[in-house]
């Protein structure tokens, strides 16, 4: 031990600091103790992660903290947050990232965001990060007094640390119940904010929020009361998630946003919604990146010929990612977007009824106007299409049922240069209650039956493969993390086809 921690401390203060800010705040100030050095080496980290959560004890988390505990890690982060920033000599070491997360509670985020003002007034900071947590899980678990009550106390700790918003580069909220013209304020005190994340916000009655920002890349509005929101000034926006609207007329305006690249839509369609053209909800876009979100109920999207809007939105398209899918319906309609879009190389489609996110009581379902009928027809106006950039097609909760088989087929046909079709089970959630396990083909024969069906009749050179276990990059782009395969994925998959 002791040659160890001698050949450790004769490296160089930099290789040491680098080491320490891979660590993590805790573990590197636990090395103080050590020496004078490690703790004037603690007091020079470049990376300054502080997470309330991190101080709970084990086996608790926000699922479920007690007020008791929250308190107590609170208190916790904050004495952390000014111990460390109150170490460090004035102008000395530049802050790449300073983040803080906490829960709304008492007396502590002023606490916390005074300490990060004045390091902000002090110290070069490159990012700056709030994560502010209400201790509460589900939109479902925040009454209207607790959104009011939330809302006013975030208010006052904004209004008592105008230094630390104003240096702000991310701020990430929740369960809050805004004054009207609350988030204009937030959005001009916060110069350098980069970017923000409100859930489940909003003002009261359904209104409309108006975005304007210089600086703003990445916006997130998750199931915010909000009857339409208006992009309409933010030229470095690059990624937006828009998740729940509750009004499909006009529910997203697109203003000046010229580097929007990467759009995330969710929404749950009932059976008197209409139904959303892409083409009008996107206009003026040309986006790279899509993935639409239909929580296994009706598909909102309306399939659209081929017009000089849809063309334009479309054009630049090379990832799709369609979450949720409901189903045992026909899967056909998605051909639209291959139609429109040219340059597309992969397309992610997952199909599965998700107990999780679902409503399964049959009279709540009428009384709330489920749709009954959750899929959409298209027929193409163009049957004899070819597609020449699709080049992965990746289908998760893969069943042998026609209409499954029927549209394989189809996209095989229509994608003359498809190289790899990845085929997975149904997903199972470690939250959702007697799921019955996957009937995917797994056998060999199984697997050869498989084969033979989809490509009867079709030239393709396209290797199906019907997998037993989760790519990491496919994982990596899926959007259930607290999901598994109903097969083990302890081991990457290997590269084999399908017979």
């Amino acid at each position: 031990m002791g040659k160890d921690y001698s050949r450790l401390s004769a490296l160089p203060d930099d290789i040491l600091l680098n080491i320490l800010d891979r660590l993590g705040v805790l573990d590197a100030a636990r090395t103080s103790i050590l020496s004078r050095r490690w703790t004037q080496l603690a007091a020079k980290l470049s990376r300054l992660i502080i997470n309330a959560q991190d101080f709970l004890p084990e086996g608790v988390s926000n699922v479920n903290v007690s007020d008791d505990e929250m308190f107590r890690v609170n208190a916790a982060a904050a004495e952390a947050t000014k111990s460390i920033l109150t170490r460090r000599n004035p102008g000395e070491h530049t802050i790449r990232v300073l983040s803080t997360a906490f829960y709304l509670r008492d007396h502590v985020p002023i606490s916390i965001g005074q300490a990060v003002g004045r390091a902000v007034e002090t110290h070069l900071v490159e990012t700056a990060q709030f994560s502010v947590m209400t201790g509460k899980v589900g939109t479902d678990d925040v009454d209207d007094d607790e959104l009011v009550i939330y809302g006013r106390d975030f208010m006052r700790f904004f209004e008592a640390c105008p230094n630390a918003f104003g240096g702000l580069t991310s701020l990430d909220i929740e369960n809050l119940r805004f004054g009207e013209s609350d988030i204009s304020n937030i959005l001009i005190t916060c110069k350098r904010l980069k970017h923000l994340r409100l859930l489940n916000c909003d003002s009261g009655d359904p209104s409309t929020l108006q975005v304007e920002h210089s600086h703003l890349s990445e916006l997130s509005i998750v199931n915010c009361l909000l009857e339409q929101v208006k992009l309409n000034w933010l030229p470095q926006l690059t990624q937006m998630t828009f998740d729940g609207w509750i009004n499909y007329q006009d529910p997203l305006v697109l203003g000046h946003v010229p580097l929007l690249k990467t759009v995330s839509l969710t929404n749950t369609g009932y059976s008197f919604h209409n139904l959303v053209k892409l083409s009008e909800f996107l206009c003026g876009t040309s986006i790279r990146d899509l993935k639409l979100g239909f929580k296994s109920e009706k598909v909102w999207v309306q399939p659209e010929s081929l017009t000089k809007s849809l063309a334009s939105v479309f054009h630049q398209l090379r990832f799709v990612n369609l979450v949720d899918l409901p189903e045992g319906y026909d899967l056909t309609w998605t051909m639209f977007i291959l139609e429109a879009a040219p340059l597309l190389k992969e397309l992610y489609i997952t199909v599965w009824d998700h107990a999780c996110i679902m409503e399964t009581d049959e009279e709540a379902r009428k009384e709330n106007l489920y749709s009954e009928d959750r899929g959409v027809e298209w027929d193409s106006a163009a049957p004899d299409f070819q597609h020449h950039n699709l080049v992965t097609l990746i289908i998760f909760g893969y069943k042998s049922e026609d209409c499954m088989v029927s549209y394989l087929r189809r996209v095989m046909a229509t994608a003359v240069n498809l190289k790899d079709v990845f085929l997975y089970g149904k997903l199972l959630c470690n939250h959702c209650q007697d799921e019955k396990p996957s009937r995917f083909p797994w056998t060999k024969r199984q697997k050869i039956s498989l084969k033979k069906r989809v490509t009867a009749g079709i030239e393709s050179f396209a290797i199906i493969r019907s997998c037993s276990t989760l790519r990491a990059d496919h994982l990596a782009k899926i959007v259930h993390p607290q999901c598994w395969l109903d097969i083990s994925r302890t081991t990457l998959l290997s590269q084999q086809p399908v017979v």
